[in-house]
């Protein structure tokens, strides 16, 4: 009688997640579509099987409709398949005018002419094609401010990036482009002005990610700028000749082309340090593009998600120049010596031990890839940690690491969807539009939850960009996601698990106004000690919000809160209460 109720309740287990239920060990399991928890205790030597009901499952609702927030990315598609026209998406959560509130600014394509002539340049002046800016009203309500803003842009958009490059307290907007790209100060007026001219930044060529950072610690921040590729509007026929079967020309095609970097003057103006920087001289095919201190030395390197190239680790030197150090730290490529797709890239300690770890997502058939950080060099670990199997038959392009249901662990969300629209021609088990992915960190493990978190996710879609952050201060974290072609989806994290959180707001006064760059280490109960990193640039062309969040379980207090500025100044903070957003100045 005994082994038939322990196998019944295995059986029910399994059925429940797909787990093996062991003797003697009281697991916690998510029950299917239903979407409750129950526990299934068996108790070695005994006739026991309970269900005991415990904390709700964390969802994502969709938001959009109803919201004000009404974008649909256009990349102007054409008969000739330009390839620009797949590669538009970014997205960015700033709080341009102070209110607390996460506002949202897409970047947008630009109308082209089919075909483009060589006299020829994209045209944004159609209105459908206008990069756009949400203002948060509060209570799930946007307002279209983008022409009032003055942001309307030029070009082909592609990326943006968010950063108060003077020091002033508001956070500016930088604007990549096919062409010329944009820098935006914000005048503090619900207002921003051109300024890219007089700071000397308009870049050029083909521009995608970007990230401010303050790569000198002078406390001004400076501007990276990732590119993708050397590319015009060459008529060029990619994919088979018949009916249908035109496509996008893959990468292998193009030359790469260089990255640029801008050294922050301290008077509203940049310098390109590109060429003495030893940035020139590494081109790459560079999408994605994120900042962090790998080696942990006071210093902020940088990664580019290359797409078909070897992705590129810039590892601060210190002096004022940077070493490409990707394949000798173990990330360009993956464990059998393959490159990948590199395009979106997500860079955070997901295993808790004080090390950033990396994350770059790929097309399908190549899995994403997850890098464990070993000290300072890298492991591909995307097998051993569950990702590889998930994600051998996806795309990906925004992503981030976000604890989505606050119990202190990172868990990864995937923006999804195949470059080429017509990938099933070729590629019958490849598909183009793709539901969204979140895969939840289960000690350093990885499973899919998709399935469990919410219609929003079983909608196939053309997604693109992907930025995170709280949109309406509850403590759980939301997302904004760029579709091509498609409608944006707002994601409001419904949260009511009960989890405790806290999210902090860093404000420099020696070190640059943001804290770009700040190292926070939490030390609470049951979580024990987890880690941020002061850096909204990431995921697919997009930027997150500056502020950092921890999930802190059943903790209702932190014991300790350290902040290693830029500047070197440690500061420390102990039994601080949770449930909060909270700023810090430094001192």
């Amino acid at each position: 009688m005994r082994r038939s109720v322990l196998l019944i309740a295995d059986f029910l287990c399994q059925r429940r997640m797909g787990t093996s239920l062991r003797r003697g060990v009281k697991e916690t399991f998510i029950a299917g579509s239903v979407l409750t928890l129950c526990t299934c205790l068996v108790v070695y030597g005994t006739r026991i099987l309970s269900a005991t009901p415990l904390r709700p499952v964390v969802e994502f609702s969709d938001l959009t409709i109803g919201s004000g927030v009404g974008f649909l990315a256009d990349g102007s598609p054409t008969t000739k398949k330009y390839l620009v026209e797949t590669m538009t998406g970014g997205v960015a959560l700033l709080d341009f005018d102070g209110d607390g509130r996460l506002d949202i600014f897409f970047a947008n394509g630009a109308a082209l002419a089919d075909p483009m002539l060589s006299t020829d340049q994209p045209k944004k002046t159609d209105r459908r094609f206008w990069n756009r800016l949400y203002r948060n009203l509060g209570g799930a309500k946007f307002r279209d401010v983008t022409s009032d803003a003055g942001v309307e842009g030029h070009s082909f958009g592609m990326g943006v990036a968010v950063g108060d490059y003077d020091n002033d307290g508001r956070p500016d907007l930088y604007v990549t482009n096919f062409g010329a790209n944009i820098l935006y100060h914000n005048g503090g007026n619900g207002k921003f002005s051109d300024v890219t001219a007089p700071a000397g930044v308009a870049g050029g060529g083909w521009s995608s990610g970007a990230a401010f950072f303050d790569f000198d610690n002078d406390g001004d921040l400076d501007l990276f700028v990732a590119r993708y590729l050397q590319w015009d509007f060459t008529d060029v026929w990619c994919g088979e000749k018949r009916q249908g079967y035109r496509s996008y020309c893959h990468p292998d095609h193009f030359r790469p082309v260089s990255h640029i970097l801008f050294a922050n003057n301290g008077n509203g103006t940049f310098t390109d340090v590109s060429e003495r920087a030893g940035i020139a001289g590494k081109p790459g095919k560079g999408l994605g593009v994120a900042i962090q201190d790998f080696d942990r030395d006071g210093l902020i390197d940088v990664v580019v998600a290359n797409d078909s190239f070897p992705q590129q680790l810039f590892r601060n030197t210190g002096n004022g120049a940077f070493d490409e150090v990707g394949l000798a730290a173990g990330i360009a490529y993956d464990d059998n010596g393959r490159g990948f797709a590199g395009m979106g890239v997500a860079w955070a300690d997901y295993n808790r031990d004080g090390w950033p770890d990396l994350f770059v997502n790929a097309l399908a058939n190549q899995r994403y890839a997850l890098f464990r950080n070993d000290r300072g060099s890298f492991q591909y670990v995307s097998g051993s940690s569950g990702i590889g199997q998930i994600s051998l038959l996806h795309s990906g392009w925004g992503t981030g690491f976000l604890d989505y249901d606050n119990d202190g662990w990172r868990d990864l969300f995937v923006a999804q969807s195949h470059v080429l629209d017509n990938v099933q021609l070729t590629q019958p088990s490849v598909k183009y539009l793709e539901p969204l992915l979140l895969m939840r960190n289960q000690n350093g493990r990885f499973r899919d939850v998709s399935s469990q978190v919410g219609q929003v996710f079983r909608v196939p879609r053309s997604a693109r960009g992907a930025a995170f952050g709280d949109l309406d201060n509850d403590g759980f974290t939301d997302a904004v996601v760029s579709c091509l072609g498609q409608n944006a989806i707002v994601l409001r994290n419904t949260g009511g698990n009960g989890n405790h959180w806290l999210t902090l707001r860093t404000a420099g006064t020696v070190s640059n106004r943001d804290g770009i760059g700040a190292k926070i280490r939490l030390v609470s109960a049951s979580t024990g000690e987890q880690f941020g990193f002061v850096a909204p640039s990431g995921s697919y062309l997009s930027s997150n919000d500056m502020r950092i969040h921890f999930g802190l379980g059943a903790d209702s207090e932190v014991k300790l809160l350290e902040i290693t500025w830029p500047s070197g100044i440690v500061q420390t903070l102990r039994n601080v209460k949770s449930n909060q957003i909270l700023t810090v100045s430094e001192r």
